[in-house]
């Protein structure tokens, strides 16, 4: 079979194009014209020194020893700022010369991933994140064991760890395989790990579409800065999220179908950044890819419960073009994860069936954020604020796009598809208060590349309109990444005090678990916090304010008679408080402010519990059996 040749389209002035070279020809400059070339090494390389430097100069100098009202955001200095607006500024330069060395928008992408998630990782000395922590443990009880418990009840449900155990496995490994004590020695990493693995994935998804690198990489940049969700932490979701992604690469470039493209390799009918479609293959050629995609595919039901799912709803959607109508591969996809479900994940899954009759068609409530009432306190209410900003401006600008670029929305129609195959989600479950989040998570990809689209103009189009538009988007470009900039720092950083607690307040938590019998019950007012399922499986947990909020006012009347009225007959109970806590039932909406502090005065001063232990760094009980 022969295949089609791709014309790559030439570089245009729009946002400062780089006028040297013309790639579709690959003619040199005139002789003529003196040569540009040292200026522009210098302009590419000095903001990323210069960002460098100021970034080292930052670290030592964020405050996050004292987290604040507004997380980190008054604890960085300004030379943080500064580093992350020199990036964006060098990022700006090099989309100048993105098709003829796009590496350099690369290198600035990366860059910006460092600089805004590493951090963290860099500077924390305990786990960041209670979730994070959390899925060490479950790692740490894997390595113990060596095998999974898929049928063992567990209270908090943790069985369901045992049921999807894939990404643990492979965890596991890795901890075996660096000659580590646990999982917690790189843990901090892992969004950086997985934001520089998910970086090539996007930009073969973007290449499919788009011939114009600054296109390309200015979608990738917008994907990044948008993707303040927090699902790339050391866990199911964010592994599986890139298993997703790589799956979707390979389908778009690998599955098109012989004579489906039609006027779509017709380069006069394109949109002039457009790439043509992908060569076709023949069906012996896409069994074959069937056959190796499906140990990713497995891999993603081994490891998540929604992502598979997620899965289906875009290869379901893709079918509905003539280009990727593959029913086999979708039959594949859901034969793998229909006998997941029946087999290792069974009792979840006939749980969750079981719950579809409630919220099945509940839209209003299975788009809710959350799992309370509204945040309070300046950091959280910000956090709200930026969420709702960012959706606004992508939902914006991706519409643009989709108006003025028809012929782009032609060609790249897979991807709008893409973006709106999660939203019937909402019709099916809450997912726990997150599918919300986890709609705009799988349909980011092509909400940034149309976002993109509107900022960067058509390569090579000509007229009054398209000088006008190189025009808007000159100034409209450097706006929204500063902006997307500005509402990614609180969306990311504003609720940090959720997330990081000091070794001292982890240490506390782990001499109660200690003195706890095998067999007690654990009471908090919440899981978000480190330490919370320390040997999850040796203890019943009760997190008392993770209800509705009525429920926890009508506590607050008598906190102390309300958990002791809820504890088993006979049974030994501690309860642990520590600051973490306070910030994410507070920041969350579970308790109105100085909620915590009254119910931790009350249990303090019954006489129904015992301080075991209380510092500043938190404080123990232990309930007087009768």
């Amino acid at each position: 079979m022969q295949q089609q040749q791709r014309v790559p389209a030439p570089v245009a002035d729009g946002a400062g194009g780089d006028e040297a070279t013309d790639v579709r020809s690959g003619a040199p400059p005139p002789t003529g014209r003196p040569r540009s070339w040292p200026w522009q090494a210098v302009l590419t390389w000095l903001p990323l020194l210069l960002a460098a430097a100021l970034w080292l100069y930052a670290l030592p100098r964020i405050g996050f020893r004292d987290i604040g009202d507004y997380g980190l955001l008054d604890r960085f200095p300004a030379a943080y700022y500064a580093a992350l607006a020199v990036l964006t500024a060098g990022f700006l330069v090099t989309l100048r010369r993105a098709g003829t060395a796009p590496w350099w928008p690369a290198t600035y992408c990366v860059a910006m991933l460092v600089a805004l998630k590493a951090p963290p990782a860099v500077l924390y000395d305990s786990v960041r994140y209670a979730w994070a922590a959390k899925h060490d443990e479950v790692i740490t009880r894997l390595l113990a064991e060596g095998t999974v418990h898929p049928y063992t009840e567990l209270s908090g449900g943790m069985s369901a760890y045992d049921q999807w155990p894939g990404f643990f496995s492979l965890n596991a490994a890795l901890v075996r395989v660096f000659g580590v004590d646990a999982a917690a020695s790189y843990i901090n990493w892992a969004p950086v790990a997985l934001g520089v693995l998910t970086l090539p994935v996007l930009m073969l998804i973007y290449r499919t579409f788009s011939d114009d690198w600054r296109l390309v990489w200015t979608g990738v940049w917008i994907f990044q800065l948008a993707n303040w969700v927090g699902q790339d932490y050391l866990s199911p979701q964010g592994f599986s999220y890139l298993l997703y992604l790589t799956v979707f690469a390979v389908v778009v470039r690998h599955f098109v179908r012989p004579g489906s493209a039609g006027p779509l390799r017709d380069r006069a009918r394109l949109d002039p950044a457009a790439a043509t479609v992908p060569p076709p293959t023949g069906t012996r050629q896409r069994a074959v890819c069937v056959l190796i995609i499906a140990p990713l595919i497995a891999t993603i039901n081994a490891s998540h419960q929604l992502t598979p799912v997620m899965l289906c709803a875009t290869l379901f959607a893709l079918c509905l073009t003539r280009r990727y109508r593959n029913i086999g591969l979708l039959v594949v996809t859901g034969v793998i994860m229909i006998v997941w479900d029946l087999t290792m994940g069974r009792v979840l899954f006939l749980e969750t069936l079981s719950t579809l009759r409630e919220s099945a068609g509940d839209l209003l409530s299975n788009s809710r954020a959350g799992y309370a009432g509204e945040p309070t306190g300046p950091g959280p209410e910000l956090v709200g604020t930026a969420n709702i900003l960012m959706v606004l401006a992508l939902a914006a600008l991706a519409g643009t796009a989709v108006v003025l670029r028809r012929r782009l929305v032609r060609s790249a129609l897979p991807l709008l598809l893409a973006a709106a195959a999660p939203v019937p989600m909402f019709a099916v479950n809450d997912y726990g208060g997150e599918m919300l989040f986890r709609v705009y998570l799988f349909g980011l990809p092509g909400t940034a590349f149309f976002a993109a689209a509107a900022l960067v103009p058509a390569v090579g189009a000509t007229g009054r309109a398209s000088r006008a538009a190189r025009r808007v988007t000159a100034v409209a470009l450097p706006v929204a990444l500063t902006a997307l900039l500005a509402g990614f720092l609180p969306s990311y950083y504003g609720k940090e005090g959720m997330h990081y607690a000091p070794p001292a307040e982890v240490a506390l938590v782990k001499r109660a678990y200690d003195r706890a019998p095998a067999g007690s019950l654990i009471l908090a007012t919440t899981g978000s916090f480190p330490g919370a399922y320390t040997r999850y499986d040796q203890y019943e947990r009760w997190f008392f304010t993770e209800q509705e909020v009525p429920e926890n006012l009508k506590m607050l009347r008598d906190p102390a008679g309300y958990l002791a009225r809820g504890i088993p007959e006979g049974r030994r109970a501690y309860v642990i408080l520590t600051p973490t806590q306070e910030e994410a039932v507070i920041g969350e909406g579970y308790l109105p402010p100085g909620g915590f502090a009254t119910l931790t005065a009350d249990l303090r001063r019954s006489p129904l519990f015992r301080v075991v232990e209380e510092s500043e760094h938190g404080l123990v009980l232990e309930h007087r059996q009768r």
